[in-house]
């Protein structure tokens, strides 16, 4: 069985209850779940919560609020390998066997169905553990700079490339901050993702959007309208 999960807990800090926030006219973890449900990838399409207004909102678009997350890894500190683990260990001692698991982020709306599939589809045609989608730096990091205090002048953080041409730099790739396939064991294990030789899905710059702040959001708003996706 494949199952999807989101996780959705109530504790924003920089954006209050950001995974229910309406964007572009709905609650944002609505997206997720809805491009879920149409992947047709899933068996069973969970949110992960310690929320009861997200459990009702998610609950009446079509997902299942099968428990409600313990504390202990609803807080600040929490990492999403924990709570993943943890929805699949709620499954196994129901008696259900989970093949593949997407962790699919709540604040997404510009992943699409397709980006599900193609996700699942890399996953079963390789041998990681991991697939997760990737954007290129709009930028070579390579020629990036700090500001150096107390002067606060700059400094190139890598000297040696000041010389040379962006485009004979080598292009560097980034986590999307989406989704992530994996298998069920790999889960369980707490494998760590980026150095599990995870396999990449590529995606177009624009669709990495990620929603931290008010600017991040004004931003991703107009980016959604102006795609119309």
């Amino acid at each position: 069985m494949n199952i999807c999960v989101i996780p959705a807990r109530g504790g924003s800090k920089r954006i209050p209850l950001k995974n229910i926030r309406p964007f572009c006219g709905k609650p944002i973890i609505i997206y997720s779940i809805e491009n879920a449900l149409k992947s047709k990838c899933f068996q069973r399409v969970i949110v992960s919560t310690d929320n009861k207004q997200i459990s009702e909102i998610s609950k009446s678009n079509g997902a299942e609020v099968p428990f409600i997350r313990p504390d202990k890894i609803s807080d600040d500190f929490s990492n999403t390998g924990s709570v993943i683990k943890h929805a699949i260990e709620w499954f196994l001692s129901k008696g259900q066997i989970i093949e593949n698991v997407c962790c699919l982020y709540p604040t997404a709306p510009f992943v699409t169905a397709e980006d599900l599939q193609l996700g699942l589809e890399a996953l079963m045609n390789n041998k990681g553990n991991y697939a997760l989608p990737v954007v290129k730096f709009p930028h070579p990091p390579q020629r990036g700079m700090k500001i150096k205090n107390p002067q606060k002048i700059l400094e190139m953080i890598k000297p040696e490339n000041i010389n040379i041409r962006s485009q004979d730099l080598e292009e560097i790739w980034h986590d999307a901050g989406q989704f992530c396939w994996g298998k069920a064991e790999a889960w369980l294990q707490e494998k760590p993702i980026l150095t599990s030789k995870p396999i990449p899905i590529t995606l177009s710059r624009y669709k990495a959007q990620d929603i931290d702040t008010e600017e991040d959001w004004c931003q991703s708003e107009l980016m959604f309208r102006a795609l119309k996706i």
